[in-house]
């Protein structure tokens, strides 16, 4: 049986530390305090089967005009059953449910998954902006 929850207290936190660190491109040796506090400060949504976690997203919003889609993982022995489009199904229905106006991502490598839900390259890139911090970590 398939479980999703967005409790924060829900989430396997070694679990997500050990994919997140040392599985996920975008998040390789980030550190367990910092796995910690985005579950903290964001709203997490975890998948269970059979009570394991064996996906996790999280979105960073004010549930009211924004949302901010981050660290989208789905464990490799689960990919391709179904539980990535079970998780964007769930955040999507909150997304509209919410009436937010605008949710970012970025991505490296699941940019079909993605348009399936209404995803495009931004249309003007030239409005974003971004500041990095590359002395911290990942």
């Amino acid at each position: 049986m398939i479980e999703i929850s967005t409790d924060p207290a829900a989430v396997d936190l070694d679990w997500l530390h050990h994919r997140l660190s040392t599985d996920a491109y975008w998040a390789l040796g980030r550190s367990r305090e910092r796995v910690e506090r985005l579950v903290a400060n964001s709203l997490p949504y975890s998948v269970f089967r059979d009570g394991s976690q064996i996906a996790f997203a999280r979105l960073v919003t004010d549930r009211t005009t924004f949302a901010w889609l981050a660290d989208v993982y789905v464990d490799r022995p689960q990919r391709g059953q179904g539980v990535g489009k079970l998780l964007l199904d769930r955040i999507m229905a909150d997304a509209d449910s919410w009436g937010l106006r605008r949710m970012a991502l970025a991505t490296g490598d699941a940019h079909d998954l993605y348009r399936t839900y209404g995803f495009t390259p931004h249309p003007k890139p030239d409005l974003w902006m971004e500041k990095n911090w590359p002395s911290n970590p990942a």
